[in-house]
C-alpha cells in the first residue's frame, strides 16, 4: 500500500457528534449468516469519488455493482454524506454497503476509562447505519505493532469491538498489509500474533491478497493455516511495481505476472477460507482509467460464477 493511501485512512478515522440509530437488522451474532457477494472497495476510484461521488457511485451500478465498500470517514460522514443520507442515495441505486474502513487506534481507547472513546462508537454507530456487517480497521498504529504487549493489548481491544459492534448486528474485523507478513516480535509473525489473540467469533479477516504477498506470505498457504477466518476477501491480481518500494501493484483481475493465481485463490477462499465477501480492489491501472478497470473487473469475477 502506497504512503497516499496510508495518510487517507489516517485522515478517515475521525468522527464527532451523537447518534441514536442502530441497524435495522440487529440480531445476535450467532444468527448472521452472511451472503456471498461481489462488491468493490471504493478506494479502486478514489479520484472519481473526490470529484464527483454521486456519478461515480451512478457508473458502478451501472456497470452491474450491488455493493460497495467504504474508505472514507471523516467527521462522521462518508465523501461528505451524513450516514443516514449515504444509505439513501446508495438504497436509490440498489445498492448496499456491506463493509467499510476505518483505522482504530490510540485515540479510540481511553485507558483511564477502560472503554472505546467517542471517536469509535460513533464510527460504529454510523456503520449501523449504512447497514454494515463488517466494521474493519485497515491497519494498525506503527507505535502498536512495534511493541508486543501493546499489541496484545490492542488485540484484547479488538476483541471488545467485536463485542460492541455485534450489539448492533455487526461483526468487527481487520484488513492485513504487507508489514504483518514481514514484522516478528520475538520471533514470531505479527499476523500470527493477531490471529492467535482475536476471538474468531468477534473478529473476522479481510484477506488481501495483493498485500501479502508484497510481504512475503502466501495467501493459500494462510488460508490453510487459519481455515474459516477469512469472512472477507479483497481480490486483487499483480504485477511488478515500476516506482514505489514496493515489489508489485495491483492490476486488472487475470493480467497479473503470475504472483497470484487470483482465480484460483478467489475458489480457495470459498471452499475453505470462509469467504463470502469478494471485494475487488485495484490501487493502480497501468494508464487507464479506474472506472474503465473496475467494468473489466467485475466481468471477469461474473466470468468466474461469482456475481
Amino acid at each position: 500500500m502506497n504512503s497516499s493511501r496510508r495518510s487517507f485512512l489516517r485522515n478517515s478515522a475521525f468522527g464527532l457528534g451523537a447518534l441514536a440509530f442502530a441497524s435495522p437488522a440487529l440480531q445476535s451474532l450467532a444468527a448472521v449468516k452472511y451472503k456471498k457477494l461481489v462488491g468493490v472497495q471504493l478506494y479502486s476510484v478514489r479520484d472519481d469519488m473526490r470529484k464527483d461521488p454521486q456519478a461515480t457511485l451512478n457508473a458502478l451500478a451501472e456497470m452491474g455493482y450491488k455493493y460497495v465498500e467504504h474508505a472514507n470517514y471523516v467527521n462522521r460522514k462518508f465523501y461528505g454524506w451524513e450516514a443516514k443520507e449515504f444509505r439513501k442515495r446508495l438504497d436509490d441505486l440498489g445498492m448496499k454497503m456491506p463493509s467499510g474502513h476505518t483505522v482504530m487506534g490510540k485515540l479510540h481507547w481511553d485507558d483511564a476509562k477502560n472503554d472505546f472513546t467517542d471517536l469509535w462508537k460513533y464510527t460504529v454507530e454510523d456503520a449501523a447505519v449504512l447497514g454494515q456487517e463488517l466494521v474493519i480497521s485497515p491497519s494498525i498504529d506503527m507505535g502498536i505493532r512495534k511493541d508486543k504487549n501493546l499489541l496484545l493489548k490492542y488485540m484484547d481491544i479488538f476483541n471488545k469491538s467485536g463485542e460492541l459492534c455485534n450489539k448492533f448486528g455487526m461483526r468487527f474485523g481487520y484488513h492485513n498489509h504487507d508489514f504483518e507478513f514481514s514484522e516478528k516480535l520475538e520471533g514470531e509473525l505479527l499476523y500470527d500474533i493477531m490471529l492467535n489473540n482475536t476471538d474468531p467469533k468477534l473478529v473476522a479477516q479481510q484477506l488481501d491478497i495483493g498485500n501479502m504477498i508484497n510481504g512475503g506470505g502466501v495467501p493459500a498457504e494462510v488460508m490453510k493455516k487459519f481455515p474459516g477466518r477469512f469472512v472477507s476477501m479483497h481480490v486483487k491480481d499483480e504485477v511488478p511495481a515500476k516506482t514505489g518500494h514496493e515489489h508489485f501493484e495491483s492490476t486488472i483481475l487475470g493480467k497479473g505476472s503470475g504472483q497470484i493465481d487470483v482465480q484460483a485463490l478467489v475458489k480457495l477462499g470459498d471452499k475453505e477460507g470462509g469467504t463470502k465477501h469478494f471485494i475487488i480492489e485495484q490501487e493502480a491501472y497501468q494508464g487507464l482509467q479506474p472506472l474503465d478497470c473496475m467494468k473489466e473487473n467485475i466481468a471477469i469475477m461474473r466470468g468466474w460464477g461469482y456475481k
